[in-house]
């Protein structure tokens, strides 16, 4: 019988498929390495030549980074670009060892949300508004500008924050805009996209931080007035 190549598996066997629907953390190394060399010979898959040269290193990613070029292009199916592509990945997970993570920002209080915007923002001529998304520690997951020109119900998506905020998986998030007037007074179109991203949390069981208004130099918090 003829051995099946990749794109005849079924799709919830393909690594590249299998990676989308499960995660990277859930293929194996053999299959991980088979996304990166792409294809394997006529007579074995990508994961099946990968599982040999694995085999060949006790299964040892540190004893694969210590192979040479001219090593790996002794199997059948792997060539100069190949070896060049799997000798690249073992040297980047090493260096990757080597680095602390990258420490996120704590956005956790309106004070806090001002001095992270505020050099964005303190020279721009016409209102933007940003989302900030937070895990449950309030470190900053990303922000985003989801509008520039005024605020408006057509120019805020609700259903476009919730989204960003569900693929993110935020438990927290906050919004921030900016008066180029200098008046921190929020206006009722404020107000009304305050509670309406107030209910829409609720429901999707995300806390609202904040919205925080930021003008040059100072700022307003619908949260420290009691507002949410």
């Amino acid at each position: 019988m003829d051995k099946l190549n990749i794109n005849q598996w079924a799709e919830e066997d393909r690594p590249r498929e299998k990676l989308m629907r499960l995660g990277a953390e859930a293929l194996s190394n053999a299959e991980l390495l088979a996304i990166l060399i792409g294809s394997g010979s006529t007579k074995e898959s990508a994961v099946d030549l990968m599982k040999r040269v694995l085999g060949d290193c006790n299964n040892n990613l540190n004893t694969l980074g210590k192979k040479s070029i001219q090593e790996l292009c002794q199997y059948n199916g792997v060539g100069e670009a190949k070896a060049i592509t799997i000798l690249a990945a073992c040297e980047l997970g090493k260096r990757r060892q080597m680095e602390t993570p990258e420490e996120r920002p704590d956005v956790g209080t309106a004070t806090l949300i001002y001095n992270h915007m505020h050099p964005l923002m303190q020279d721009l001529d016409v209102e933007e508004f940003w989302l900030l998304l937070m895990n449950q520690n309030h470190r900053l997951i990303k922000k985003m500008r989801i509008s520039h020109g005024g605020i408006t119900e057509v120019s805020v998506d609700i259903r476009i924050i919730m989204r960003e905020a569900v693929l993110a998986n935020a438990t927290i998030l906050a919004v921030c805009h900016n008066h180029p007037s200098g008046n921190l007074r929020p206006s009722e179109q404020d107000n009304q996209l305050t509670n309406q991203l107030q209910q829409a949390c609720n429901t999707m069981r995300i806390r609202f931080l904040d919205h925080v208004i930021v003008t040059d130099g100072d700022y307003y918090s619908y949260r420290e007035s009691g507002r949410v």
